[in-house]
């Protein structure tokens, strides 16, 4: 895990900046314009989510270090993905940026006030040296808020060109995924096998059980049918690489924390391309 516990950081800083760059102002606002729709988004994903996540654990009576990193991975926001898989679906791109920039902003507080709830839980206490929420807050602060708005601020002194290139910068933003997944991957490609076997089932029905029930929830309270599909994606699509960095400053280098990211990481590419496929030109 040396490798992920080196990068996770930077990319995530970088992924970050990304994703700060294709904001304005104008995009936290839009929340005023149409509250409904993002509440329905904020609430599925930032509370339902983990509630759903902890009943499956229950249910599964899921070993303890499994049930953190399953609870890791429910409280992460979501990621650039659910942007642009939310743009080739034919859904709301604006208010999925809108819930992947306010609720990765709130992460600082709900990710760790989740895992660390979790953790006492689940009665788990080998926390690395000197972890407290409060260090995990100030970290992703600096990891997560810091480089949003410094992409905030080069994109108000070079909009034009910054506009112009956007594409551009969410292509790499998804480069500097794939970059970090495939180094994390060919490190732990002995373990690849056992992360499925070990975390596979519970975070393929996670998985799928949050993105049927907010699509469903979007379709009974939602605006649309693109509203719909935004909503769904960004609760079926979260930011791994956010994941494993805080599993990885809470617990070090013990691979068994990061097991479900690394299961859902996989899952939610095959789920998310295959909602796309499947509603993209059916509703």
């Amino acid at each position: 895990m040396e490798i992920v516990t080196k990068i996770a950081p930077i990319i995530l800083a970088l992924i970050m900046l990304g994703l700060g760059l294709g904001l304005k102002i104008e995009d936290f606002t839009r929340v005023l314009k149409t509250p409904k729709d993002f509440f329905l988004g904020f609430l599925s994903q930032l509370i339902i989510l983990p509630i759903i996540a902890y009943l499956l654990i229950i249910i599964f009576r899921t070993p303890p270090e499994i049930a953190i990193g399953v609870m890791i991975i429910a409280a992460a926001p979501g990621g650039v993905t659910s942007n642009i898989l939310t743009k080739f679906a034919n859904g709301d791109v604006a208010l999925s940026i809108t819930l992947t920039a306010v609720i990765s902003l709130f992460s600082i507080i709900t990710v760790p006030l989740i895992i660390f709830t979790s953790a006492n839980l689940f009665g788990i206490t080998d926390f690395s040296k000197d972890i407290s929420m409060t260090s995990i807050a100030l970290k992703m602060f600096l990891v997560v808020t810091v480089p949003v708005i410094m992409g905030m601020i080069l994109r108000k002194f070079a909009e034009n060109f910054i506009v112009s290139k956007i594409v551009i910068f969410d292509k790499i933003n998804i480069v500097f995924f794939i970059i970090f997944f495939i180094a994390a991957f060919y490190q732990e490609r002995e373990n690849f096998i056992n992360f499925l076997k070990q975390a596979g089932l519970i975070t393929l029905i996670l998985n799928l059980t949050m993105m049927i029930l907010a699509y469903y929830l979007a379709k009974a309270f939602a605006s649309g049918i693109k509203q719909m599909k935004c909503i769904a994606l960004e609760c079926g699509l979260q930011n791994g690489t956010l994941a494993i960095f805080v599993s990885t400053q809470i617990f070090g280098s013990d691979i068994i924390y990061v097991t479900p990211t690394a299961a859902y990481a996989l899952i939610m590419y095959v789920s998310g391309l295959l909602f796309v496929f499947l509603l993209k030109n059916k509703i």
